[in-house]
């Protein structure tokens, strides 16, 4: 499984760098005796899949939102990987981040066990939390978390306030794993709320890969996604999950969520076009 390969092939086939989000939250979901309950998850993701699986190049299901309902929210977590089409990247946005064995494991359980294409990877504790991923799992992907979108990543991400922050050197260490391991996809996780870092993490790191969080309820600036968001022939995943899982309260959620997919997808592919003119 050639994470790159797929990501390529399915950005050119649904002319998308739309990638959803899969975070069901019971308490946003529509009130549905269908959605109810651990078993409802699952309901809720297979029909948004199926509602925008022509619109989107990846989708990417958080795993906070399957594991707080235990063993039941895990099985949903996988019949919902099971709904995806086979064409269709999956990025697991779990955020490991541990050392050594413990890494290894993480990566048996993305990889092997759950068989999705890539996940995403807090750096914290150094390349002891990606080496361990891509030797173990080559062609597969990690994006790197360098500068997140919520208000808070400040604090750490822009340490000390004057450059080099912390996540340029986020960015600079990224950039020697994806030369030293070319085999692998490995990108950064860099949010649309902060469009003159993505710009400039850009200029830094022209040939990675970037999942760009951020767009819809957090405010982000989808002209700097599209602008500064592809390297080479990949483009980047722009990442919305609320503005499309719930773009409905009501019964019609699945059609409003295809709705809500359509008008990004388009309106990224105008962007797209737009940005063809710029210097």
């Amino acid at each position: 499984m050639d994470f790159r390969y797929r990501l390529q092939a399915a950005q050119k086939r649904t002319n998308s760098w739309l990638c959803v989000g899969l975070d069901p939250d019971p308490e946003r979901m529509p009130d549905l005796p269908a959605l109810r309950g651990a078993e409802g998850l699952a309901a809720f993701c297979r029909q948004i899949i199926e509602a925008t699986s022509d619109l989107v190049c990846a989708y990417k299901p958080n795993l906070a939102f399957f594991l707080a309902h235990g063993a039941e929210g895990i099985q949903a977590l996988e019949e919902t990987l099971k709904a995806v089409p086979s064409d269709t990247p999956v990025v697991l946005d779990a955020k490991v981040g541990d050392i050594g064995n413990t890494q290894r494991m993480y990566g048996r359980a993305v990889y092997d066990r759950w068989g999705v294409d890539a996940v995403t990877v807090s750096p914290y504790v150094g390349e002891d939390a990606i080496l361990p991923l891509i030797e173990a799992h080559p062609r597969r992907g990690v994006y790197v978390l360098c500068r997140s979108s919520n208000p808070g990543s400040e604090r750490f991400q822009a340490y000390p306030g004057q450059p080099p922050y912390l996540y340029e050197r986020v960015a600079e260490a990224a950039r020697g794993w994806a030369a030293e391991h070319p085999e692998s996809v490995i990108g950064l996780v860099v949010g649309a709320t902060y469009p003159d870092e993505l710009a400039s993490l850009r200029e830094q790191a022209p040939e990675l890969p970037f999942l760009i969080p951020g767009i819809g309820a957090q405010g982000g600036t989808l002209e700097a996604a599209v602008r500064f968001g592809a390297s080479g022939l990949l483009g980047p995943l722009i990442s919305v999950s609320r503005a499309v899982n719930y773009a409905s309260s009501g019964p019609d959620y699945a059609e409003a969520a295809r709705e809500a997919a359509l008008r990004l997808r388009d309106h990224i592919n105008r962007l797209r076009n737009e940005s063809k003119y710029l210097d």
